[in-house]
């Protein structure tokens, strides 16, 4: 599995109820749909930076597959997660939802909550 490059966001599905779900203020929810964010991941291995940039600000995460790390959300709010690898995806669990990231084709597509949120990136 290789997450190497810089994805553009080109498709959400339901991102505004993704956000509702898992607390995140009216504003931010507000101005998030407009937006589709940039992910750049950069793989060492096992290790792992994603910066994911909006109009509005920049988050950066660096994480090891299988240790616990603490990520911050969009709007400063602090939460634990564990990152594994399964059959070539990226699963990131965290006590409101799972995340699960993978390469399919061109694309990097991810799902969090179930099926609540959608996201579809090209290189």
């Amino acid at each position: 599995m290789d997450f190497n490059g810089t994805w553009k966001v080109y498709s959400e599905e339901n991102p505004e109820e993704f956000l509702k779900v898992i607390g995140a203020p009216e504003m931010m929810v507000k101005m998030r749909k407009e937006m589709k964010p940039v992910i750049a991941i950069e793989q060492n291995g096992k290790d792992f930076t994603v910066t994911i940039k909006t109009p509005v600000c920049t988050r950066v995460h660096s994480f090891t597959i299988g240790k616990e790390t603490e990520f911050t959300t969009m709007d400063g709010r602090k939460f634990k997660c564990t990152v594994r690898e399964e059959n070539g995806k990226l699963i990131s669990e965290t006590e409101k939802f799972t995340s699960v990231r993978e390469i399919q084709g061109d694309d990097m597509v991810e799902v969090k909550g179930g099926k609540r949120l959608k996201r579809e990136s090209k290189a």
